[in-house]
């Protein structure tokens, strides 16, 4: 039987993730769309929508997402109406809901299986995980100082080089410390330099992964970087042309020296244990390494409130916020799936009668 499990792309920004993107929504069983912000903003504003289980506050929400251009639900190029009406009759909860709007996008092109991309999301795995129990997660890792140099020159960058440097270190230690404890089979990792280097390769292996077929078109990203690269983005203009190395280690030439130090110092240990070599750049001034201190301590303040707010907020959650939409997820949630009505059906069941131990469905 082949997978209906979604699949998420998550990485550092500027590591090749819309590549990545694009090499999947290539598969003819797989949709990935433009970026969009209603994941997890809706997370967030769950206790404003109610009760997913009455119709009322279902269609609150869908309204909500189909007309807050914030959202960027219009860059997905589907009937709003008809989302709307679909989240109503779905199932009472907001993965539910969300996971219709991103299969719906599927359907637009004939697959039965989508995945999502931003990058942050590594940030926002244990939330996606919640929403979406059956989740499988695709983390691409680039060399960080590739990632830094490349931050630097996108137009809606506002941060500095040490937030650039410590959103690399926080995906890597992502890697390190919380990748390992996720469900069996759900995570997969690989590096831009390989993916780049040897398309065929890594993709049959992530293939495997997402239980798969490989399809050689997954290599030539830029057959559907019309379609799943908005116009407006500059910045991903290479996506139309071939599969390149050319940028891998073109920190040499768009790095300061300065700043080649400061990644280096602080990422050494890092870059060197995903296979990375060091320049052997001179040690970061004290007055760099204090900055960058500065930031990341920042920052994981941050993650800290945010995770400690989240908590509380799931103490006044009405009901749960998990999917039933897929084989995997109406199991978890001890709800019979489409394979497992006909058996109930074969032996004179009522496909809402409870499943007996014995049906494989109390795990």
């Amino acid at each position: 039987m082949q997978s209906d499990r979604p699949v998420f792309v998550i990485g550092c920004p500027r590591s090749g993730t819309t590549m990545l993107q694009l090499m999947l929504h290539a598969h003819p069983r797989i949709a990935v769309p433009p970026e969009t912000r209603f994941m997890i903003s809706a997370y967030q504003r769950r206790l404003h929508f109610g009760d997913f289980t009455a119709p009322v506050c279902r269609r609150e929400f869908a309204e909500w997402l189909v007309g807050r251009r914030q959202s960027r639900f219009h860059v997905l190029g589907l009937d709003a109406a008809e989302v709307t009406r679909e989240i109503v009759d779905g199932p009472g909860t907001l993965g539910s809901a969300l996971g219709i709007v991103l299969r719906a996008y599927a359907a637009r092109f004939g697959k039965p299986r989508w995945g999502d991309k931003r990058p942050s999301y590594f940030q926002n795995v244990d939330v996606l995980l919640r929403l979406f129990p059956d989740a499988q997660f695709v983390h691409l890792i680039r060399d960080g100082r590739d990632c830094v140099a490349s931050l630097k020159e996108m137009p809606w960058h506002t941060g500095t080089v040490h937030s650039s440097v410590s959103v690399w270190a926080e995906a890597v230690d992502f890697s390190r410390s919380r990748a390992p404890r996720l469900p069996a089979g759900s995570y997969h990792e690989l590096r831009y330099e390989d993916l780049t280097r040897d398309p065929e390769t890594q993709l049959r292996g992530l293939c495997a992964f997402l239980g798969e077929d490989f399809d050689p078109v997954m290599c030539e990203p830029k057959r559907v970087a019309g379609i799943a690269v908005p116009g407006h983005k500059t910045w991903h203009a290479r996506t139309h042309g071939e599969v390149t190395t050319a940028r891998s280690g073109s920190w040499r030439d768009r790095l300061e020296p300065w700043e080649v130090s400061l990644c280096e110092s602080v990422l050494g240990d890092r870059l060197e244990g995903l296979g990375y070599e060091l320049s052997g750049a001179a040690k970061a001034s004290r007055t760099q390494l204090l900055a960058y201190e500065r930031t990341a301590t920042m920052r994981r303040l941050a993650r800290t409130k945010r995770a400690a707010l989240d908590r509380l907020v799931r103490l006044r959650e009405p009901n749960p916020v998990a999917a039933r939409l897929t084989s995997a997820q109406l199991r978890l949630a001890g709800l019979p799936g489409p394979e497992d009505e006909r058996v109930l059906a074969g032996r004179g069941a009522s496909p809402s009668s409870p499943p007996s131990p014995e049906d494989g469905l109390t795990g």
